[in-house]
């Protein structure tokens, strides 16, 4: 079997095709590899492809003329990226670069494309992971016009959670992430990040060592979200 399979596998976009399908996938994927800080695809670019994480973790960034970089997601493996491959010709809008050293797995558009026409009864899976997605993106949009840092902070913990644990809004789930990545990516000081997560942390709802984040029970910290609102 081709090694490729097993990170398909673990993909839950790919979870409605058949066994055979993802086998025909992987046989047409290649396997690239990266060292930590190594750009992928920078934003702007016109990629047609499915990108699948084997190994390692993936940064979602975005950057403006002056070459200042924020940082979006970071995404483990078994996540995916590269939603513009259903919709050939359009532009990526946020670049992604490796994180660590990894390895990504990456399926041509027109033959994914081609195979889920053939299996239509895998859309319905696709449409659910891809409208989560979006509306992660757009709640984080509503936090940063809306609410205050303690909710902003805590909603994107969410967001990390749930695309670390393939969607799932229950259960415990664990993730490397820095106090000063989360900094740089919700536009604040390491100070006032470490502040906000130690609250957090005093409830029971997330439990902070270094370089990582756990979360015991994602929907406990919905929860508390939902109270801060």
């Amino acid at each position: 079997m081709n090694k490729n399979v097993s990170f398909l596998d673990k993909c839950p976009l790919l979870a409605g095709l058949p066994g055979e399908g993802r086998e025909f996938l992987a046989q047409q994927a290649q396997c690239q590899y990266f060292s930590q800080g190594d750009s992928i695809y920078p934003s702007g670019s016109h990629q047609e492809r499915l990108s699948i994480i084997a190994e390692g973790q993936v940064r979602i960034c975005s950057s403006n003329f002056a070459g200042r970089e924020a940082t979006l997601a970071i995404l483990d493996s078994g996540a995916w990226f590269g939603d513009t491959v259903f919709c050939p010709g359009t532009p990526r809008v946020f670049g992604a670069s490796a994180h660590t050293d990894c390895a990504v797995v990456d399926i041509p558009g027109e033959i994914l494309r081609a195979k889920m026409k053939q299996h239509p009864e895998a859309y319905p899976i696709v449409l659910e992971q891809i409208s989560l997605r979006l509306w992660t993106v757009m709640s984080i949009i509503q936090d940063d016009v809306l609410r205050g840092t303690e909710a902003r902070i805590a909603r994107r913990l969410l967001f990390m959670a749930q695309m670390h644990n393939g969607g799932e809004k229950s259960g415990p789930t664990s993730f490397r992430l820095t106090k000063e990545l989360l900094a740089n990516t919700m536009g604040m000081t390491r100070q006032g990040v470490h502040r906000v997560l130690k609250n957090i942390e005093s409830k029971g709802l997330i439990e902070c060592s270094y370089g990582r984040i756990s979360v015991p029970d994602i929907s406990h910290l919905d929860t508390y979200i939902k109270l801060l609102d």
